[in-house]
């Protein structure tokens, strides 16, 4: 049997077993419209003020930093164990085992003094700063 059937098939059976079960619980979910229903909060809270709440942007840049820089470790540990086998067997060179990885790593300092210049590090202002900007205005 061709390896590209049972591919195929395996993947189809992990699209039809989610769809079937969705359309399962469709057909067989209690149907009971009421206004409580579409409010904000169904806990039995009456909701007070808006919905929507503005956070501080620096939420997501901190999670999104922290993203990049933990894939960046995820991807260096198992190059630094190529790496040494690479250098004790002699097949390459000691360029084309590091230059790869030293682009990484360029691109990704690059990213951070990006990042760092346009203020994305920084948590909070110092007074100092605070001063600063309302001078330059």
């Amino acid at each position: 049997m061709n390896d590209w059937i049972a591919i195929g098939a395996l993947a189809l059976v992990g699209l039809l077993i989610p769809l079937g079960m969705m359309a399962v619980s469709y057909l067989l979910r209690p149907s009971v419209p009421e206004t409580s229903k579409r409010a904000t909060y169904e806990s039995g809270e009456v909701p007070t003020g808006g919905t929507r709440i503005r956070f501080n942007i620096q939420y997501y840049m901190v999670a999104l930093l922290f993203l990049v820089f933990d894939i960046e470790t995820v991807l260096l540990f198992p190059w630094a164990v190529v790496y040494l086998d690479a250098v004790e067997s002699d097949a390459v060179s000691l360029f084309e085992i590091l230059a790869p990885m030293v682009a990484f790593v360029v691109i990704l300092l690059i990213g951070l003094a990006w990042a760092w210049r346009n203020g994305a590090v920084e948590w909070a202002q110092t007074t100092r700063q605070v001063d600063a900007e309302g001078n330059r205005s």
